[in-house]
């Protein structure tokens, strides 16, 4: 598994809250569940599936692989994320098998009962993955969940504590029932889960003022006035989702643990930002293996409220539709240094304004320390940057602000080598593909009217 489908979807600092480290797996309804995709560093096909517990029930499917004369290199299982009646299986074949798997995935659509659904796999070169082309096609990804969700791997703080596993499946249960334009479920937090809150509160509020850039700075406090950031209190996300809509159209969603980074950066091409709703267990306060809502509520909603900022994510978001695999291991990458780990100039100094640095205490010191190296934002040095996500990043990419940020990723994903160009209508909350010269055309009417409504006001402004 590539280790950009890991970090997206806001992991905060290595040190406090490290990845997942683990086989990918997905929830499903009920059923059966496929996934598919190509990692190209291995140079292997690897398919998620998941089965009901019934004998025979394995054995079935894996001779669909065998009378296809298709190679099994590896091979696991896990029980279901989502129904305690089902076991997910990961398994890898040979490239070589790719035409022959087709007619299994179509084998096992026909045979197994349930939903069966398949990733984008580029079988041919020129093939463009599947990409949401409206709001609700998300809804696709709320069981699409690559690790955690209500199942935690052995090394989680709460593995061995039933009371905080059962928690973790009420906030599960949430995500996965969610769909878009409801309601998001008020929670009633327990004291524990608050005081974990309140520890964390205190601790990351008492550096922003010297550490976290204006932006972050500017908004904490309407935060604080109009959503409940308190430290006996944790916001709910319905508030904040409505606060985000009216300051920059950004919008919450719950999710009950780390999306594909496909998944997530599509989402924020339609202003929508997966949230998690659970809280860090109470024993490592200031140490979580995965995003929680201290890292989302601290780290990115202040962000996402700057017009400036929330502009540089969606077009992250833009950019990500449809482009080819190596290319999302790109943004991914840029995403982790920029709106995870992003450092930025103001007035002469460095200020932090990536997620995981200020929702990280320990991260936010050092980066602001002499101690790691700083290099120029500069997106094509950036994309291919190696990463940490077991300690504290070495190096840090700086930028001149935001709005150089963004006129620079503009000039990089207009790289990204798609037979075509995306628009977001805020109205429909949709994206229009232009890959025809009507569309185009369209689009260019609509800006036009839009050019002469400056221009008039602009002759007003002249005029008096």
């Amino acid at each position: 598994m590539d280790a950009a489908y890991k970090r997206v979807n806001g992991s905060s600092s290595p040190e406090e809250e490290q990845e997942p480290q683990g086989t990918p797996g997905t929830g499903k309804r009920r059923g059966s569940y496929l996934e598919e995709e190509t990692n190209k560093k291995s140079e292997v096909i690897s398919c998620i599936f998941s089965l009901k517990e019934e004998v025979g029930a394995l054995a079935k499917t894996l001779r669909l692989f065998e009378e296809k004369g298709i190679n099994l290199t590896h091979i696991e299982s896990r029980p279901s994320q989502r129904n305690i009646e089902e076991y997910e299986f990961f398994i890898s074949v040979d490239p070589s098998c790719s035409q022959a798997l087709d007619e299994v995935i179509d084998g096992l659509r026909t045979q197994i009962s349930g939903h069966v659904h398949e990733l984008s796999r580029n079988k041919e070169k020129d093939t463009v993955p599947w990409f949401p082309k409206d709001i609700q096609d998300l809804d696709r990804f709320a069981n699409q969940i690559l690790s955690y969700g209500s199942e935690l791997d052995a090394d989680h703080p709460g593995f061995t504590d039933p009371v905080y596993r059962a928690r973790r499946k009420e906030f599960a249960d949430i995500a996965y029932n969610y769909r878009h334009g409801q309601i998001i479920p008020r929670v009633e937090y327990t004291e524990d889960e608050k005081a974990t809150w309140g520890t964390v509160f205190m601790e990351l509020k008492t550096l922003y003022p010297t550490h976290a850039c204006r932006e972050h700075n500017r908004v904490f406090p309407l935060l604080e006035k109009y959503c409940g950031y308190r430290p006996d209190n944790i916001p709910q996300l319905e508030d904040v989702s409505r606060f985000l809509s009216e300051k920059t159209g950004f919008q919450l969603r719950p999710v009950a643990g780390l999306l594909s980074a496909r998944d997530f950066l599509a989402s924020l091409a339609f202003r929508v930002f997966q949230c998690t709703q659970y809280i860090r267990h109470s024993s490592s306060p200031m140490h979580s293996p995965e995003p929680d809502c201290c890292h989302e509520l601290l780290g990115h909603v202040p962000m996402l409220a700057d017009k400036e900022f929330a502009q540089f994510s969606q077009e992250i978001g833009l950019a990500s539709l449809g482009a080819s695999d190596e290319d999302i291991e790109k943004l991914s990458t840029l995403y982790w240094f920029t709106v995870e780990f992003g450092l930025c100039k103001q007035n002469g100094e460095v200020k932090a304004y990536g997620a995981g640095l200020l929702s990280s205490y320990g991260e936010l010191v050092y980066a602001l320390s002499n101690k790691p190296e700083y290099k120029a934002f500069d997106p094509e040095e950036t994309a291919v940057q190696p990463y940490q996500d077991q300690t504290y990043q070495p190096v840090y990419f700086v930028s001149d602000s935001f709005e150089d940020a963004k006129m620079k990723l503009r000039k990089y994903s207009a790289s990204i080598k798609r037979p075509f160009a995306v628009c977001y209508d805020p109205f429909t909350c949709s994206v229009e593909v232009l890959d025809q010269p009507s569309k185009i055309q369209n689009a260019l009417s609509r800006m036009r009217e839009d050019l002469k409504t400056l221009h008039g006001a602009l002759e007003k402004l002249s005029a008096s």
